[in-house]
């Protein structure tokens, strides 16, 4: 959730219309300082008390103190899966614990004890020593020890480290008071090891090294940096003209998959995912896991066994490593402020660890520039001059905003407080709402006497632990007015230069022969250097993610001298005109790229209408008309409905999809294909055959049949989904990649060999493009290819 809970904006907005129509007409007029001093008087005024109490209230449904109470019913919720064999449910439960368990209480290493067995069982062996080390090192009681020491001693085993498989089974049989099931146990590990030893010293000489597999590993992409853009390619250049502002144009030819910029963001926040809503008052938790169990809350690095938050229940992290630097960077002035941040959204809480993470030097020193009347700082792009191929050099980008006084624009703070906040462009009501939420965010830091923190006057040895609130003066200091000031220009910014970190996340879990993935945000993130890409509805460029990194390739051949363009959102193969350019204005521009004017311009009716258009009931002629009631295109017919009943369909449609899914994910898959085949039928009495709707209906059924093992029928649904996809992302498109991708695995299982196989190099040729030669698709594609290409000849002749 980018803005604030709808309850705070709700309360912001009845504040708004009550206010003075002076007061209003200031507001919409202020600068960034003005507009701060006057929210500074708005919440200290005594009638606006009742507007912090009421924020007080919504931070109480975004539970992330430490509670033993949780800790205690995730536990019995877990040890009831492990219990029923469900290891991956018992697992995320018992982090669960792990981040309300009470630092320093007995029951942590018990919890770290217990997720190790879970991960035993999973046969995650390294994962396993992990919480087998953390548990020793919380105490974990001696009377236990004999068991979790039987539990190292077999994942060392496992892991071929038999010297120290050898010692711990030493100090077991060293201990007394073993009890029976124990003392099998460790009889039947020490003839595992006795034979591992055995078969080691028979198979003593090296094994010859394994041909190379097709290079699996990929072949490393060629890239040579930039001297002028840090994190781009030699290939581009930056420009500047009254237009288009700053943007990235090509300095040479660049071919399709070729890498342009790589960059690491300079601030990212995960997105907290969705939750179930609790009401005040209730006691229940949630077992469901959402983004903030799922990723590392630092590197976003997908989470196995994560490591909590000393101080809060909310904040998690894949390594101690991770965790240690969170704190010391910006999550020992969060951590206090994690309910508050959750309720004022992900934007509030990527402009205050913005601010973090720049330190209070550099941001005094910039918003100072931005009063003393800094042109370049007051509205960045008005004064530069517009800049020439032959102005490409250190002199040519001087003047542009954001670069250094040797023209290098970097990814950095500077960079990033040089991007337009547009605050003449956001309504009045929006600019009042941002202000509200960041002076409270900066009240509380003062409050909860967390000022020192923020200005970074702290020595390491007063980092060990979270503030405790202390009340102090209504009155916000002049340093955290610098502060709030700074974070409204980031909240503004983000409005138009936020980017979305995405990663394709499995549906249902994963452990199917075919796993579909759809894309999901997971972070939201400044990144200065993918902020001078201009938008295009038809873009050259495709961006994908690692962890906090962003990649973006040529998705197509791009000219010397051409711009290079990313989309923002509406792809012009997915909405009509009208609608991208109002899901556009959101930016402060109208589009006046190559389709948009193409379609404007021939007035002719939008492809994506056509295609996703309704259909006749009675002929299945097209149904046409831009009032509430549609006629059939077929004069013949002269038939013709309500736009409202069609729709109404349509919905009913979705949900039944909907049920048929929620059929397959608990194992129903018999009922699920009849329900998805009455879908179908449903469709086609009112849906146009390209319908993206009808392609994601045979998507559906392709991976039912695949379920069940019907590989034929699985491929053939699939392909008729592939047809559609195409015909509205086009047969080079990364939706065209993914959907081959798993048409490679279904005939893989179907064991279609030679089909598989020209299946999977158009796949990586395509995925290729979008993602590099070292993604984990093109990595399967290849050892799939791999494992096909070494099957018998005879076999390879016959498919």
């Amino acid at each position: 959730m980018a803005l604030p809970v709808a309850e705070w904006q709700a309360r912001t907005a009845r504040l708004w219309a009550a206010l003075d129509p002076a007061v209003k007409g200031r507001m919409a007029a202020a600068s960034l300082q003005d507009a701060v001093r006057l929210g500074c008087d708005l919440l200290r005024s005594e009638e606006e008390e009742e507007e912090e109490e009421a924020l007080v209230r919504l931070c109480r449904r975004a539970r992330t103190d430490k509670e033993p109470e949780a800790a205690s019913w995730y536990r019995e919720q877990g040890n009831r899966e492990f219990k029923r064999g469900q290891y991956q449910a018992a697992l995320r439960l018992y982090s669960k614990v792990a981040s309300h368990e009470l630092p320093g209480s007995p029951e942590v290493s018990v919890c770290f004890a217990n997720r190790s067995a879970a991960l035993l069982h999973l046969g995650h062996f390294e994962v396993c020593l992990e919480d087998i080390a953390r548990a020793e090192s919380h105490g974990y009681p001696d009377r236990l020890l004999p068991k979790v020491l039987l539990r190292k001693a077999e994942c060392l085993l496992r892991l071929e480290r038999l010297q120290e498989a050898q010692d711990i089974l030493s100090v077991l049989e060293s201990k007394i008071a073993l009890d029976g099931v124990m003392t099998t146990h460790l009889t039947r590990l020490k003839k595992l090891s006795q034979l591992k030893v055995k078969l080691g010293e028979k198979e003593r000489c090296p094994e010859p090294a394994r041909e190379a597999r097709g290079g699996i590993q990929g072949e490393p992409e060629v890239w040579e940096e930039n001297s002028r853009i840090s994190g781009a390619s030699s290939s581009l250049s930056l420009r500047f003209d009254a237009e288009r502002g700053r943007h990235l144009v090509a300095s040479q030819d660049i071919v399709p998959g070729q890498s342009l910029v790589k960059e690491e963001a300079f601030v990212s926040v995960l997105c907290p995912g969705e939750s179930p809503p609790l009401q005040d008052g209730d006691t229940a938790w949630d077992t469901g896991a959402t983004n903030a169990d799922l990723y590392c809350h630092r590197c976003l690095r997908q989470l196995l066994a994560s490591v909590p938050c000393q101080g809060c229940s909310y904040a998690k992290y894949c390594s101690q490593d991770c965790a240690d630097m969170a704190w010391q960077q910006y999550h020992r002035t969060e951590c206090p402020l994690g309910a508050l941040l959750l309720t004022l959204g992900v934007f509030c809480h990527v402009a205050l660890r913005t601010v973090l993470l720049a330190g209070f030097a550099e941001v005094s020193r910039l918003v100072e520039r931005s009063h003393r009347g800094d042109k370049n700082l007051q509205n960045p792009e008005a004064g530069c001059e517009p800049l020439s191929d032959a102005g490409a050099g250190s002199r040519g980008t001087r003047g542009i905003p954001g670069c250094g006084s040797n023209g290098q624009y970097q990814s950095s703070y500077q960079a990033l407080f040089h991007l337009l906040p547009h605050t003449e462009q956001h309504s009045p009501e929006h600019k009042f709402l941002c202000t509200l939420s960041v002076v409270a965010i900066c009240k509380q830091l003062q409050a909860a006497g967390l000022e020192a923190a923020v200005l970074n006057q702290e020595s390491p040895q007063q980092w060990s632990k979270p503030k405790t609130c202390e009340k102090t003066s209504d009155e916000l200091s002049p340093e955290l007015k610098t502060v709030a000031e700074a974070m409204l220009r980031h909240v503004l910014q983000l409005q138009c230069n936020a980017q979305a970190i995405t990663v394709m996340q499995e549906l249902g879990p994963g452990d199917g022969a075919v796993v579909d993935k759809k894309p999901v945000r997971l972070a939201t993130a400044f990144f200065p250097v993918l902020s001078l890409l201009n938008h295009s509805c038809c873009p050259n460029t495709s961006v994908s993610f690692s962890g906090t990194a962003a990649t973006v390739r040529a998705s197509q051949a791009i000219s010397s001298g051409q711009e290079v363009l990313h989309c923002y959102g509406p792809h012009w193969c997915r909405t009509r005109v009208a609608e991208r350019q109002q899901l556009l204005s959101q930016y402060f521009f109208e589009c006046r790229c190559r389709a948009c004017l193409e379609e404007l311009e021939s007035g002719v009716k939008s492809v994506v209408s056509i295609r996703n258009s309704f259909c006749c009931p009675k002929c299945q002629a097209q149904m046409q008309g831009e009032e509430d009631t549609l006629c059939c295109s077929n004069e013949a017919c002269a038939t013709s409905a309500s736009r409202d009943h069609l729709s109404g369909r349509l919905q009913e449609l979705q949900q039944q999809i909907k049920k048929a899914l929620d059929l397959l994910r608990v194992g129903k898959a018999d009922q699920a294909v009849k329900m998805l085949l009455k879908c179908q039928m449903d469709a086609g009495t009112f849906l146009s055959p390209e319908h993206l709707l009808m392609g994601e209906i045979e998507d559906h059924l392709a991976q039912v049949y695949a379920t069940l093992g019907k590989w034929q029928e699985a491929a053939r649904h699939l392909k008729k989904s592939i047809e559609i996809v195409e015909m509205h992302h086009g047969p080079s498109s990364v939706e065209t990649g993914h959907e081959l991708f798993k048409l490679a695995q279904i005939l893989f299982n179907g064991f279609a060999v030679s089909e598989a196989l020209s299946t999977i190099q158009r796949a990586e040729g395509i995925l290729s493009v979008h993602f590099g030669p070292q993604s984990a698709q093109i990595q399967e594609l290849q050892e799939m290819k791999a494992c096909l290409s070494e099957l018998p000849r005879n076999i390879l002749q016959r498919t």
